[in-house]
């Protein structure tokens, strides 16, 4: 579904990426780990598109979508969520993922029906496969942490995507919001078929959901491999993981 073929991103002479080649298949959950500054996040954002690399190609689907911009590459069927959260505070969760759903469906007007009663069946679906519908009526900015990230996923999912790019998923959540985030994915990729590529710290969370991990390493993949085989890479623990935190995976 994904080729990233010899990407390279370089910052005032710093080279975030150098010559990266990654590969993810149809209905894969792919995690991508690494040290603070190992390029994770800036890889996401060259193959999402907020980031033209400097050298290198981004293919989807076989089309190559190197030079798209992200709006195009969500209606060709790639989502993305960052590391913090970005919803409407002030409107309700409902309304958040309203305005996904109206916003991909290009049905901002309409002369007969007022736009608040558009799209409203499809709305409420979202927050039912994301397990926060009774939550439809309270303000974004008031949901804790967990459901945030989960309103966030429906906001995404709005989109119909083939494939989700989740930077640090559960990011700052306690132990029992991960389990939630961690089911819901596992959910999304069986049920619906959603292909993922996922950043984390949390190495315990990527053995449980990932079915293949990439490591990178100072912009380069160091190694890729099942999450056992990961574990026991002496080169990812000497680089990354360490050995006391090998039982993590």
């Amino acid at each position: 579904m994904l080729r990233v073929e010899g990407v390279s991103m370089i910052f005032s002479g710093f080279a975030a990426l150098s010559d990266v080649d990654l590969s993810v298949e149809k209905g894969e959950i792919r995690a991508l780990i690494g040290a603070n500054g190992a390029g994770k996040s800036t890889l996401l954002n060259v193959i999402s598109g907020l980031l033209p690399g400097h050298a290198g190609k981004v293919l989807f689907e076989e089309r190559d979508e190197s030079r798209r911009n992200p709006s195009d590459l969500v209606l060709g069927g790639m989502s993305r969520s960052f590391q913090i959260t970005s919803v409407f505070e002030e409107f309700s969760a409902f309304e958040n993922v309203q305005i996904a759903v109206l916003a991909f469906r290009r049905q901002t007007v309409n002369l007969l029906t007022p736009a608040v009663r558009l799209g409203r069946g499809e709305t409420q679906e979202l927050l039912d496969a994301v397990g926060i519908a009774h939550l439809a009526d309270q303000p974004a900015g008031e949901l804790a942490a967990g459901d945030r990230k989960r309103l966030e996923f429906a906001i995404a999912l709005a989109a119909r995507p083939k494939m989700l790019l989740l930077d640090e998923p559960t990011a700052g959540m306690a132990p029992q919001e991960r389990k939630v985030i961690v089911d819901l994915l596992s959910m999304l990729n069986r049920d619906e078929g959603v292909t993922i590529l996922f950043t984390e710290h949390d190495l315990e969370m990527v053995g449980q959901l990932a079915h293949r991990i990439s490591v990178l390493h100072q912009g380069r993949i160091l190694a890729e491999g099942l999450p056992g085989e990961i574990s026991q890479n002496a080169e990812v623990q000497a680089a990354y993981v360490g050995g006391h935190r090998n039982a993590a995976m």
